[in-house]
């Protein structure tokens, strides 16, 4: 049996398979799917699980160097976005990297998910509450 935290079997294979700046999206439970990454639908209904405890469990096994957000969530969901920001401090401090923060318009957000590893559903419920992660090396 693992030995991690992280219990979720498709999860797991995911951050196994991700090589050095491979991009994961975990999104909100709205954001548009396109075809092509794999999907891992985790929600089960609004809220649950949360956007952070999805980041969380992800972050406990990922190696990440850089997020991307949607420039929209700095005026229409602030409280969520300072809680990502310092997730992902937490987590750099952590790993002992920082994590480079990006933004782009959510348009665009939408349209580089297309070439993401995987998009990896949470129940949140908070616009504009979706990142990218970009993997990084662990030594």
């Amino acid at each position: 049996m693992k030995r991690g935290k992280l219990l979720n079997a498709p999860l797991s294979a995911l951050v196994a398979r991700v090589g050095h700046t491979d991009e994961i999206v975990v999104c909100d439970a709205g954001l548009p799917i396109p075809d092509g990454p794999e999907r891992i639908d985790l929600a089960l209904m609004p809220g649950t699980p949360s956007l952070l405890t999805t980041l969380d469990a992800l972050l406990c096994e990922l190696t990440v160097e850089k997020a991307i957000l949607a420039s929209e969530i700095k005026s229409v969901s602030p409280r969520c976005h300072q809680l990502i920001l310092e997730c992902l401090e937490r987590h750099g401090a952590e790993q002992g990297k920082p994590i480079a923060i990006e933004y782009q318009l959510h348009e665009e957000f939408k349209a580089r998910s297309v070439r993401s590893r995987a998009i990896v559903r949470s129940g949140e419920t908070t616009p504009y509450a979706n990142l990218i992660l970009c993997a990084g090396v662990a030594f």
